[in-house]
């Protein structure tokens, strides 16, 4: 029977926080895929969790963005050889319940996300998160090749924020001609500059308070936003605005720059710390559409893997991810992603 190692969060609280352990690979169950991890990605929900600003169960393996090769599958609803290198849903979702049938398969009843502390580490269940040499993908949980033109760098993140990005430009069936402003520069926003630059916008703007993040913008096909500079849009005057910073601070300037009958796609919120000190009267004089969005849909992730293909060599994702600390060394990478020089610090099990 194999082994593999694995890095256990035991809590913020905790010191280490997390203790590296090796145990046995169990029988793969029907609608299981062995996954050997390449490389994972530290993102911004990891660190809230691993600074003790998110609750999660414990002891868990976090880490839910990834790219691997697969080793062994039992699956019969996807087509997949052992070498072939893939993605996955952070997501299992039933696909029966009336949420998935209504089209929100991420919010699930049964839902269990990986790398989130969902269930206990068992014998039968020791591999369901990214920070570990290998993670077991159940059946209901999304696998998609990556092509051989997507580097390891490139394709680390998509099943994270690209996904749920996909999902936010999908929010509008026509970008063709829209001025649209994206509220922060981090993996989200980049990602989201790439999209509707693709998607057709006129203009993308984006902003950010972290000049150097700002700067990178130029780079995925925006325009970096100051509304102190003469030449900007002012006050209602962007068809659409999507935030993905996670700061309640900025929604008054978004509905303010607004047009008439514009539409504000909320992504970046997703924590407690997020009461709107907004009223009823700037939402309806304005004819506004607000938009709150989670995750991602399977068929987001394909569209994900896709666009990341067609544009790879458009636009600098490598950039965006670091070199890979070994996963023993994980400490060290959490502390290299607290400084912001990169979007994404990776870890790679050696």
């Amino acid at each position: 029977m194999a082994v593999a190692q694995r890095a256990v969060f035991v809590g913020a609280d905790q010191t280490p926080c997390m203790k590296f352990e090796t145990v046995r690979v169990p029988p793969l169950r029907p609608g299981d895929t062995l996954v050997r991890i390449q490389m994972a990605t530290i993102c911004g929900s990891d660190m809230h969790t691993i600074e003790g600003r998110r609750k999660e169960n414990t002891p868990s393996i976090l880490g839910h963005e990834a790219v691997g090769v697969v080793v062994e599958h039992r699956r019969e609803d996807v087509d997949l050889k052992p070498g072939d290198r893939v993605t996955f849903s952070i997501m299992n979702s039933c696909m029966m319940c009336d949420i998935c049938k209504g089209g929100i398969p991420q919010k699930c009843r049964k839902l269990f996300k990986v790398g989130h502390g969902f269930r206990p580490l068992t014998d039968e269940c020791p591999l369901n998160g990214c920070y570990a040499s290998h993670i077991i993908i159940e059946s209901g949980t999304a696998i998609v090749k990556v092509p051989d033109n997507v580097t390891d760098k490139m394709a680390v993140p998509v099943n994270c924020a690209l996904g749920t990005m996909v999902n936010a430009r999908d929010c509008m069936e026509d970008w063709n001609g829209t001025t649209a402003l994206i509220q922060g520069a981090g993996m989200l926003g980049l990602y989201g500059c790439a999209l509707l630059n693709e998607a057709g916008c006129a203009k993308v703007y984006c902003t950010d308070i972290n000049k150097d993040r700002l700067a990178r913008a130029r780079n995925f096909g925006a325009i970096p936003y100051d509304k102190g500079s003469p030449d900007v849009p002012k006050s209602s005057e962007f068809d659409v605005v999507i935030e993905v910073c996670g700061a309640a601070s900025v929604v008054n300037d978004g509905i303010d720059l607004l047009k008439i009958g514009g539409t504000y796609i909320f992504v970046g919120m997703v924590h407690p710390q997020s009461q709107l000190d907004i009223t009823g009267n700037q939402i309806i004089r304005k004819c506004l559409t607000i938009k709150g969005l989670h995750n991602y849909a399977p068929w987001h992730l394909e569209r994900a893997v896709q666009f990341i293909s067609d544009t790879a060599q458009k636009y600098p994702y490598e950039t965006l991810v670091s070199d890979p600390y070994p996963l023993q060394n994980i400490d060290g990478a959490v502390k290299e992603s607290a400084t912001q020089k990169y979007c994404r610090v990776a870890v790679a099990a050696k």
